[in-house]
């Protein structure tokens, strides 16, 4: 088995100016992704030594992790604004995207979360913004531009997801460490791509005008201005879209390895490829409080060995915590280690994988590595046995192939199992998802998925 090499973040990134517009509404549409590393994206790093790359690496996962931990309570929800205490580091949500906002439309760059819901940059006249290199959103300028009503129905009811104060209606979003982001919320027109010669432009799309903005970390460089939703929140683009995508969205993500060489797309609507023939379909599970994409995972296999983990182990409470996401802003991968019974699920998975490496007698285990990992091996050249590893959920297995399993470090000569310990949820993350079409199919309330080789999706 070929092991990956030196490991690479990767980005939405799409540029709007170049298409033709259309004022029709598609029914489906792509966006790009870039490599994070490389010097197309606008949060290229530099050159960074291997070391360097593998811990931010695992400092974005586990950052990520923190991220959803604290949004998956009903208590630390966009419901009450003013209550959120969520851990946002730079880079936390994996991926970002351009597009238009305005008339005339105006080029952002926002960080796209499958968790999150409100879309939101920062708007001129600002009172208290951060520094960006790109031209900031001027709603005072755009001719198409309105607040939200008080009366809208984000802004109303027993549970309104935003609040209206002095007749406006305002959202307050505090992160951990001090960072924090206000504004009024609002609609505008929003452009984004149809196909590589066509973009179309979508009205009344409600968004956050961010008037104050107060150590938000994710953004410094100065280019990434706000923050693009995808999740089951009523006013995530998905939820927002459902029209126009069908409720589905997609992607395919080309292994890290060569995700400098072919790009990766995200599609939505009538744009996502016909299933394969070996497509499986798992259901969400509704989790009150979140809206992260929940599903209801029943056990786990390392190998051909099942591990008979006993029903409800990784049953969601209702406090929120628990459970298990589908997550491509998480880049590693996660065990929960405080699940249902209190039983440390990690450390059986992690034991079942370090009983078939012993029964290798070429492979030696190694102590500590830079990144973190708990499970790591010398790596003899001639070594392929690699194994794989099985999410066994609610009618479909999710089988990862033996090559992504594991973190390869070729100028260490070592390789380790790339699962993190969860602190109360485990997370199905993108390292686990290379080479997976995987579809989000908001009709059906399902995740479907099957097996592609995602360097052909052009």
């Amino acid at each position: 088995m070929a092991a990956a090499s030196q490991p690479v973040l990767i980005f939405f990134l799409i540029a709007v100016s170049a298409f033709h517009q259309t004022l029709s509404k598609p029914n489906g549409f792509s966006l790009k992704l870039i490599p994070r590393d490389s010097p197309e994206s606008p949060l290229y790093p530099g050159n960074l030594t291997t070391l360097e790359r593998i811990e931010r690496l695992i400092e974005f996962s586990r950052a990520r992790a923190r991220y959803v931990e604290l949004t998956s309570s009903p208590n630390a929800t966009i419901l009450y604004p003013e209550n959120i205490r969520l851990t946002l580091l730079r880079d936390n949500f994996f991926y970002t995207v351009q597009v238009g906002v305005g008339t005339p439309a105006t080029g952002v760059f926002l960080l796209l979360d499958t968790g999150g819901g409100l879309i939101w940059t920062q708007c001129l006249p600002c009172l208290n913004c951060y520094p960006q290199r790109t031209p900031m959103f001027d709603s005072s300028k755009s001719s198409t531009y309105q607040k939200l009503p008080c009366s809208h129905r984000f802004c109303q009811g027993d549970r309104p997801l935003y609040k209206c104060v002095n007749d406006e209606c305002v959202y307050n979003i505090n992160y951990g460490g001090g960072a924090s982001t206000a504004g009024i919320a609002s609609m505008e027109t929003f452009t984004f791509p149809v196909d590589t010669a066509t973009t179309t432009r979508i009205g009344q799309i409600v968004f956050g005008c961010s008037k104050y903005s107060r150590n938000v970390q994710f953004a410094k460089g100065g280019v990434i201005s706000g923050v693009m939703g995808l999740s089951l929140s009523p006013d995530s683009l998905a939820s927002q879209l459902s029209d126009v995508t069908q409720k589905r969205f997609s992607y395919c993500l080309v292994p890290f390895t060569q995700a400098q060489q072919a790009p990766s797309l995200v599609r939505f609507g009538d744009d996502i490829p016909h299933p394969s023939s070996n497509i499986q379909t798992t259901p969400f599970v509704p989790t009150p409080g979140s809206h992260y994409f929940q599903l209801n995972l029943l056990d786990i296999s390392v190998g051909f060995r099942k591990l008979g983990f006993p029903p409800g182990t990784f049953t969601a409470r209702p406090d929120g915590s628990g459970g298990c996401i589908v997550d491509s802003g998480a880049l590693i991968p996660q065990i929960d280690q405080n699940a249902q019974g209190g039983r440390n699920a990690y450390r059986q998975v992690m034991s079942a994988f370090q009983s078939y490496y012993n029964s290798f007698q070429q492979l030696t285990r190694i102590g500590k590595v830079p990144q973190g990992f708990a499970l790591c091996y010398k790596y003899p050249q001639d070594f392929n046995q690699f194994t794989s590893m099985t999410y066994h959920f609610e009618d479909a297995d999710y089988i990862v192939d033996p090559k992504y399993v594991n973190f390869y470090d070729q100028q260490g000569g070592y390789f380790c199992v790339a699962l993190l310990p969860g602190n109360g949820k485990s997370i199905l993350g993108a390292w686990h998802q290379q080479n997976m079409r995987v579809t989000y199919d908001g009709n059906i309330n399902s995740l479907q998925f099957s097996v592609e080789t995602c360097s052909y999706d052009v």
